[in-house]
């Protein structure tokens, strides 16, 4: 079986909701709880984040979502995900976001995503 949470975010290319759903059976619990900086609540189970993932393809079509860096500690793991593809200009753009991810059973069973990859301290 392949990474969970790669298996995730393979399913954000997805234009049908059917392949989507089947990228998210070999990657998240039922009972998934999703949060993001777009997402007013809690996304709760695998239906509504079927849905919700589906919005990305239909709102950035050509766009793909792909982890570029993951570690976990004590059982979470955090992964650094670009989301990539022609902006409005037809210039190519990569914007990034960070998940902090717990896992049961082999599967996502929790995921909190921010924008970015954390505030600039340098300022």
């Amino acid at each position: 079986m392949a990474d969970p949470i790669t298996t995730f975010f393979d399913a954000w290319q997805c234009t049908a909701s059917e392949q989507r759903l089947e990228k998210l059976d070999q990657s998240v619990k039922d009972k998934i709880k999703y949060d993001d900086p777009r997402t007013p609540q809690t996304i709760d189970g695998k239906t509504a984040l079927n849905e919700y993932v589906g919005m990305f393809s239909a709102n950035a079509p050509g766009w793909s979502a792909q982890v570029v860096g993951c570690d976990t500690t004590a059982g979470m793991t955090r992964a650094t995900v670009a989301f990539g593809g022609k902006g409005p200009d037809g210039k190519d753009m990569i914007q990034h976001g960070q998940y902090f991810i717990e896992t049961e059973d082999g599967l996502i069973s929790r995921m909190v995503g921010f924008v970015g990859t954390g505030p600039d301290l340098k300022k």
